[in-house]
């Protein structure tokens, strides 16, 4: 038996240098929408749950987004409180930036209520999200003593409100696992019937609000992610009429978006970069990174490098990303491994999942430990200063000498680049001369 192959197979059909990874299905799943897209609630929803947003920073989020999305498409309505005088003025910035040609429409988020659509008629967008929870866990609480009924009844006063104030109606259906599904079609089809004379066709935003959704069809519901949205199209929903909007309380986030957008939902709701209440919202840059894999936006994808400029705000804003926040944390492509580092330096593809710098413009890095070896050494020379150096380099022996030395002396903290930089251009210098 030989093991031994002259080619190497980087299955580059599923891992492109060029690209995301992609998904070679064994079967196209019949549900797939034509179109699939995201809808950002970072402005409610993650304000919601922190972000000390005012004026200039909503919009200064809005601008990013709008660079990420750029002709794409790839996230095409963002929503709004409207509450207080900094939301309004904010929502009012960006709806001048969507009349000028940006390419996210700014809608509004409100309870379901009469006296929330007389927040928002007069200011001027097309479409607002109203609030109808779904579950008995809040129907028979909120509302007493009349639960479902009530609920209903006041939900479906909002609906006309807002249809005759010329504004589509997208209903987000609050903590729908757990909710009946007796209800929430009943629901559906009773805002359908208001609609209808209007010549409105409705929206309806599904919300696992607690994250207690699972992306398996072999559960019941109402926690199966892929039953809510196949019942939902066998009711004559199309995937353009539903939304997806989850929290990731229990993990399982991104799962459940793939999951939903796989039983037929053209669009996910979330944050960029995580942020909302709690455990935070879907992360809508992980979500499209696997969209783009199962083949949407060819040849015209987002521009994940502006999530850099994301990530840096919230920095400025007092929040920033947990160092190994995916794709975007400060240590997301960060080794600190001696085998890591010493693979990156044979053939980077090695430890990387995809190009790194050019897709997302960010680094591969490393970092000095006493787990680093000195092959974490070698990359950092490579990187700064361009130069392939041996492992039996005087100078470099040196330099690894002094690390060595300052982790057997106890040191905790690793050692970056900066602190090293100047000891190994001499040390270097020495060792080439000697």
């Amino acid at each position: 038996m030989t093991f031994q192959t002259d080619t190497p197979d980087y299955f580059l059909d599923s891992f492109p240098r060029d690209a995301f990874p992609r998904y070679l299905w064994s079967e196209r799943p019949a549900g797939l929408p034509a179109q699939v897209w995201a809808t950002e609630t970072t402005h409610r929803d993650g304000q919601q749950g922190g972000l000390p947003l005012n004026r200039d920073q909503s919009l200064a989020i809005y601008d990013i987004l709008c660079r990420f999305t750029g002709t794409s498409g790839a996230i095409r309505q963002a929503e709004f409180f409207a509450y207080r005088p900094s939301d309004r003025e904010a929502l009012e910035g960006a709806l001048e930036r969507y009349r000028g040609g940006a390419p996210i429409e700014p809608t509004t988020w409100i309870r379901a209520s009469t006296a929330d659509v007389a927040l928002i008629k007069s200011l001027g967008i097309r479409e607002t999200g109203m609030l109808a929870s779904a579950s008995d866990y809040h129907t028979f609480h909120k509302f007493k003593p009349g639960g479902r009924q009530q609920a209903a009844t006041i939900y479906l006063d909002a609906v006309r409100a807002v249809l005759d104030a010329g504004i589509r109606p997208r209903l987000h259906l609050e903590d729908a696992t757990r909710a009946s599904m007796d209800f929430t079609l009943a629901f559906i089809d009773a805002v359908q019937t208001l609609c209808a004379p209007y010549g409105v066709r409705p929206k309806f935003r599904v919300c696992d609000t607690m994250g207690l959704g699972l992306p398996y069809a072999d559960v019941e519901l109402p926690r199966s992610i892929p039953r809510i949205f196949q019942t939902l199209r066998a009711h004559g929903l199309r995937p353009e009429d539903l939304e997806f909007h989850p929290h990731n309380d229990t993990w399982l986030v991104v799962a459940n978006c793939l999951a939903a957008i796989r039983e037929g939902c053209a669009v996910i709701n979330g944050t960029s970069l995580g942020k909302g209440e709690r455990t935070g919202n879907a992360p809508l840059e992980g979500v499209l990174l696997h969209v783009i894999g199962m083949g949407y936006y060819a040849g015209n994808q987002p521009d994940f490098t502006a999530l850099n400029e994301l990530a840096a705000l919230y920095q400025d804003m007092g929040d920033p990303l947990p160092n190994k926040y995916p794709l975007y944390g400060r240590d997301a492509h960060r080794t600190r491994a001696g085998v890591h580092a010493d693979g990156l330096n044979k053939f980077w593809w090695m430890y990387a999942p995809f190009n790194v710098p050019e897709l997302l413009g960010r680094p591969l890095e490393v970092s000095l430990t006493k787990d680093s070896g000195i092959a974490g050494v070698i990359f950092l020379i490579k990187q700064h200063l361009g130069v392939d150096i041996p492992k039996d380099d005087p100078g470099l022996q040196q330099v690894y000498t002094w690390i060595t030395a300052e982790f057997d002396g106890g040191r905790q903290t690793s050692i970056e680049w900066e602190e090293i930089a100047a000891r190994v251009t001499a040390a270097i210098s020495v060792g080439v001369s000697g």
